[in-house]
């Protein structure tokens, strides 16, 4: 049964005060006591009021926290302007984008490809999307030189590694990005990483310098597969050059490592399911990785005036098997620097660089081919000291190569990857101490869920060429650190996870 409300309730309680008093002094009532009567109900009357306005007060109150739930609900459900947008969720995740967006290996330069097909499929259906992935790593290395592990997954040198060997459990990288889908044409991305492994930064693994969270990625991109194959994008993006890509479940391939590059810059593409052809407009100077262009005798990136472009062609065949074939141009690469070669140097003339690449798939077998080469030598390359034995040899043009193939068995062992890949960065003449550093990959991996991977790879790594004082200028009477006869092993396990 409904109970009265608070306002009948006070209305009859009044009444009966009012009823109460009357009858008692019916008959001998004077006009002072009357009056007297009359005070104290104005009195008690105007304490009711009070109590109606407090509780309508409440009401209300009461209505605006339900309106605004309502209002927050609804904002979930809202249209744009133009009626085209219609987002279900206001933020998001989705694991399996989340894990191909922050994969290092695969996918590495076509992320925006790869969000425009997202969106295309439906699979960004919030108009915020939180992406994340933590990979840790337990390895064990060992090399037949003191102090010297030619592996790259994190930079070769002494201050980290230690005698000939070294062991470490730690986190290789961990990632978070947010993707922004505010219209259908218009699509923005963010991405933050933590690597102590391969940050620039001096110092051990667990120095400050090296342990900093960055802004790896961010750009915003205009873009519409389904109105147009036609696309922008603005900001600090991977540059179009090259495959880039690796069959192994962790360790990128040297081509990667050699010409990859990360630049602040602007790009446009055009994308179909069997053509892309991309091309961007990049920072001169030294950028963030693997394009160097003088700018007035300087490295500082003031001037537009480096610039790469790709295309590449897919020829699908059969049922799940497809050809691709591509080609790239990058106007100004990283090795440009004079002797003695040190990162982010300012350069002595510009060095051009081309790449070659071509992956094949059919059912379960991948097979994929790289090569990338300078299209000038590298001044560095010579030295540039009369008398010391070094100098005999001649500057070399920069060369990578990458040849693997991966097999996943999935009748036999389901969500597992078995993976072989060599790859090579030559970068002097025959015999030179720095002449190659040759790197082998065999690798398992097996999918817990589409989102987490548990790998395990062994790594062999022939010659030790880091690049900075490649051919010296850091060690004592010109010598070089680089020693093309040193070798290191590795094993690594580790595991990937991500939302």
């Amino acid at each position: 049964m409904k109970k009265p409300s608070h306002t009948l309730r006070l209305s009859v309680a009044a009444f009966a005060l009012l009823m109460s008093g009357t009858a008692a002094q019916a008959g001998d009532i004077d006009a002072k006591a009357l009056l007297d009567r009359l005070n104290r109900l104005e009195a008690a009357n105007a304490e009711l009021k009070a109590q109606l306005v407090n509780l309508s007060q409440q009401q209300e109150q009461t209505e605006a926290k339900t309106n605004a739930v309502a209002v927050k609900i609804d904002a979930q459900e809202v249209a744009s302007a133009d009626g085209d947008l219609d987002p279900q969720h206001v933020v998001g995740i989705n694991p399996e984008y989340g894990y191909a967006m922050l994969d290092h290996a695969e996918g590495v330069n076509k992320r925006q490809i790869m969000l425009l097909k997202a969106r295309q499929n439906g699979e960004l259906d919030s108009m915020v999307t939180l992406s994340g992935a933590v990979t840790a790593i337990a390895n064990a290395h060992i090399s037949n030189r003191p102090n010297k592990f030619g592996y790259l997954m994190r930079h070769p040198s002494g201050n980290n590694q230690r005698t000939r060997h070294t062991q470490e459990i730690t986190i290789n990288s961990a990632q978070l990005a947010v993707t922004v889908t505010p219209t259908p044409d218009v699509s923005a991305y963010i991405e933050m990483l933590y690597d102590p492994e391969q940050s620039f930064g001096a110092g051990t693994l667990t120095a400050l310098a090296r342990n900093q969270v960055q802004v790896r990625k961010a750009y915003v991109m205009f873009g519409n597969l389904d109105k147009s194959p036609l696309y922008m994008a603005a900001g600090k993006m991977d540059v179009p050059f090259g495959l880039q890509d690796t069959v192994s479940p962790f360790t990128n391939s040297t081509n990667w490592h050699a010409f990859a590059p990360l630049a602040y810059g602007g790009q446009v593409g055009y994308h179909t399911d069997s053509l892309s052809v991309r091309a961007m407009a990049v920072l001169g100077g030294a950028q963030f990785r693997s394009a160097n262009t003088p700018v007035d005798g300087t490295a500082i990136p003031s001037k537009v005036n480096n610039f790469s472009v790709d295309g590449s062609y897919t020829l699908g065949f059969g049922d799940d098997n497809s050809l691709m074939v591509g080609g790239s141009y990058l106007h100004g690469s990283a090795y440009c620097q004079a002797y003695p070669i040190f990162h982010f140097n300012p350069c002595s003339v510009r060095v051009p660089a081309w790449a070659a690449y071509s992956q094949l798939d059919m059912g379960d077998l991948r097979l994929l081919g790289e090569i990338a080469k300078t299209t000038k030598i590298w001044p560095g390359t010579k030295v540039p000291l009369p008398g010391n034995p070094l100098a005999v040899f001649d500057a070399s043009k920069v060369t990578a190569i990458t040849l693997g193939g991966r097999y996943s068995p999935s009748k036999l062992l389901p969500k597992t990857d078995l993976s072989l890949e060599f790859s090579t960065f030559i970068a002097g003449p025959d015999n030179s101490p720095w002449e190659r550093q040759n790197q082998w990959v065999l690798g398992l991996s097996h999918k817990l869920a589409p989102s987490v991977d548990v790998f395990g790879e062994v790594i062999r790594t022939e010659g030790f060429a880091p690049l900075n004082f490649l051919t010296g200028g850091n060690q004592p009477n010109g010598g070089t650190w680089s020693d093309r006869d040193a070798r290191s092993s590795v094993l690594m396990l580790g595991v990937q996870a991500a939302f």
